[in-house]
């Protein structure tokens, strides 16, 4: 029976890891599918006026502003399944008020990048947001042709000369100059949870086997 003690409290310590492995990520799927559901009733909740002073945590609020473009934009290179490659127009924005801010208005693809989008007036529903888009692998802006490799809040404020306060629009009246508006939406936000708990679980059994396997092999030297 000693042969078989160690490779039994190996089997039994190993398993017992990763499936509280396994039931850890569980456990975080039930917060994370909580955390999604309240960003998504932050999204759909009612727009209210810009906000006179703005911290990153109303992340997702509703706005609703008019104003003007100023007609300079940073375009930021990204994709839809649907259109493929091209960018976010990311423009200068004036209210009515006269606070300078910036507005995610949407996407072009890349045969528009270049098409004239002269200052206009528009009406716009959308979200504050403050998008987690940089890291340490991102390139920096190629600022002689204007694309941005991320929305970096804090620089494209800079480059457009706004407050470092971003509208992503949610819906435009007003000319939309071929820009098609991209809402925030809950779809973006990483939930693997789910798969690494089954990842957890799969690793379980096969150290489970493989135990197993070793029991068999030295209970066959016995013979």
């Amino acid at each position: 029976m000693r042969r078989y003690l160690f490779p039994v409290l190996i089997g039994v310590l190993g398993c017992a890891v990763l499936m509280s492995l396994g039931f850890w990520q569980l456990h975080r799927l039930d917060w994370k599918e909580a955390m999604l559901a309240q960003i998504q009733s932050r999204i759909e909740s009612e727009p209210v006026a810009l906000p006179d002073h703005f911290t990153p945590d109303m992340k997702y609020q509703p706005v609703f502003v008019s104003g003007k473009t100023t007609g300079n934009e940073i375009d930021v290179l990204s994709g839809t399944r649907e259109r493929g490659g091209g960018y976010q127009v990311i423009s200068g924005f004036v209210t009515d008020d006269g606070r300078h801010i910036l507005l995610d208005r949407g996407f072009v693809d890349q045969d528009h990048k270049r098409d004239p989008r002269p200052p206009v007036r528009l009406e716009v529903t959308g979200n504050l947001h403050w998008p987690d888009e940089k890291g340490s692998a991102t390139p920096a802006p190629n600022l002689s042709e204007n694309i941005w490799f991320a929305r970096d809040v804090p620089a494209m404020a800079e480059q457009l000369g706004t407050e470092p306060l971003l509208v992503v629009a949610a819906s435009v009246a007003g000319e939309m100059q071929g820009v098609e508006p991209m809402p925030v939406a809950i779809q973006g936000i990483p939930n693997n949870h789910l798969s690494y708990a089954v990842q957890w679980f799969m690793i379980a059994a096969v150290w489970a086997g493989m135990t197993l396997a070793l029991i068999w092999r030295i209970r066959q030297r016995q013979f």
